[in-house]
């Protein structure tokens, strides 16, 4: 980062008022241009167009779009002195009723918060309660051989989202939330509201909800009440423990309990809302990140019988036990691991960024006031064939070695300081979810209702629609 502080150094940089731009309505600017679920590649579009750097008005405010991966990378790096969670972001979670977790906390707040959550998500700690991950992916095979012996269609994402919120629910909060041998969806029905509400709220060109609540609006403060019950109760069952056991204040066995432990320590500028507001930081971003990339994989892997082939040998070779699979013969699945990231690099959860610079500064040679909000395309140069050779086709081949312009294109977790701390826990759920496919199932089909290419929905992160999947039991002859 090259932050401006002498005068001719400014005259070396653009202004963001002489950017292009699309143009827009008076007042309005190109909020009526903006279609939600599709708003990145709206703005990929416009990239295309008008270059790596451009500006987009949504109503009063200008936005700065970067996706050039040099400055995005300077930027991610200097989190969160430099940039930051915008402080939109910060009050409409606030509006909602959301507690301040990780995710939205900035500056001594997230120091604190971060050590916390980090040695909650050690390799270490997660290795350790790997039995908890391998009773939810028991739970998962069992549903979709049901699904398959009765010759159903598998709702890839739902039943991946089940999965996920009951595996974070068991290693970070030593809490049974058993979705997936449930239909009535309990928590899961609430959670899968407040992302797309945030989203939605984030990008209205007028904030509705603070003028009058509507019938929508008071239905999301009822699902986000639930959700607050359920952390509630979360947060007895640890405490309860805890207290028939005082040990586990000296050696706390999961995230909670270690948040917990922090919080009643004196000065330790941590308390209850920091603790429910990254339990519900974990439950979403654990649920709709990870879901959503496994779906993704499934997809990619089935749509291509090479690559298939090539996984479902892999981990049938190494992990053939599928729920059985240990950490390490996991560990031990190298194109496995490349499907993951060439995922990742096509289909990145988060393909736009919002952030906020904290100072005057620069990306790129463009100069950023203080305030600026700057939206990060995470994916364009990624996608780019001018970077990477075959940007736009589906080859994990290119992760396993050798030259890889990929590797400094594409950043999923992010980078420095503000990185994923779930990354490890992350990988080892995809991997485990693809054992419990590759090594229990033979697949017949995985893609849309119609056979068309699934479309990509953005809800704050980005999912594919309506993905089914259909599985045959392997050794099964017929229905």
């Amino acid at each position: 980062m090259i932050k401006i502080e002498a005068e001719d150094a400014i005259s070396e940089f653009r202004d963001i008022d002489t950017l292009p731009g699309p143009r827009g309505l008076p007042l309005l600017g190109n909020a009526l241009q903006v279609h939600a679920p599709s708003f990145h590649r709206q703005l990929e579009s416009w990239s295309t167009q008008f270059g790596p750097f451009f500006k987009v008005r949504l109503g009063g405010a200008t936005l700065l779009v970067v996706a050039d991966h040099s400055a995005i990378s300077t930027m991610l790096r200097n989190r969160p002195d430099g940039f930051r969670r915008t402080t939109q972001l910060q009050q409409i979670a606030s509006e909602m009723g959301l507690a301040k977790g990780i995710f939205v906390a900035e500056g001594d707040d997230w120091r604190r918060q971060r050590l916390m959550v980090m040695a909650g998500f050690d390799p270490r700690h997660v290795k350790r309660y790997f039995a908890s991950m391998q009773q939810v992916s028991a739970r998962l095979l069992a549903r979709w051989r049901k699904a398959a012996s009765a010759g159903t269609q598998i709702d890839l994402q739902a039943d991946l989202m089940r999965y996920t919120v009951d595996t974070i629910a068991g290693l970070a909060f030593g809490t049974e939330v058993n979705t997936l041998e449930s239909d009535d969806d309990v928590i899961q029905r609430h959670l899968d509201v407040i992302f797309p509400s945030l989203w939605k709220r984030l990008l209205a060109p007028i904030p509705t909800w603070r003028i009058v609540r509507t019938p929508a609006d008071r239905r999301l403060e009822r699902h986000i009440a639930e959700v607050d019950r359920a952390i509630a109760g979360f947060i007895a069952k640890a405490r309860a423990r805890m207290e028939q056991d005082p040990a586990l204040r000296d050696s706390p066995v999961n995230l909670l309990e270690a948040m917990i432990v922090a919080a009643d320590r004196d000065n330790s500028g941590i308390d209850d809302s920091h603790v429910k507001g990254n339990v519900l930081t974990m439950l979403l971003a654990g649920e709709d990140t990870t879901a959503n990339t496994i779906a993704w994989m499934m997809y990619l892997v089935c749509g291509n019988p090479r690559v298939f082939a090539r996984a479902r040998d892999e981990i049938r070779d190494v992990a053939a036990g599928g729920v059985e699979a240990t950490p390490e013969q996991l560990g031990e699945l190298p194109y496995i691991e490349a499907c993951i990231h060439e995922t990742m690099r096509l289909k990145p959860v988060a393909p736009i960024i919002f952030h906020q610079a904290v100072h005057d500064t620069s990306l790129g040679d463009i100069r950023v006031p203080a305030g600026m909000t700057v939206v990060t395309l995470m994916r364009k140069d990624s996608l780019d064939p001018k970077l990477v050779p075959d940007a736009g086709t589906f080859e994990p081949e290119r992760w396993l070695g050798g030259a890889n312009p990929s590797k400094r294109t594409s950043m999923p977790f992010g980078a420095g300081g503000r990185i994923c701390p779930g990354r490890y826990l992350a990988m080892l759920e995809m991997k485990m979810a693809m054992a419990v496919m590759l090594c229990h199932f033979d697949v017949e089909s995985v893609g849309t209702a119609d056979g068309s290419e699934a479309e990509e929905h953005l809800a704050f992160t980005m999912g594919p629609a309506g993905l089914q999947m259909r599985l045959r039991e392997r050794g099964a002859t017929g229905r």
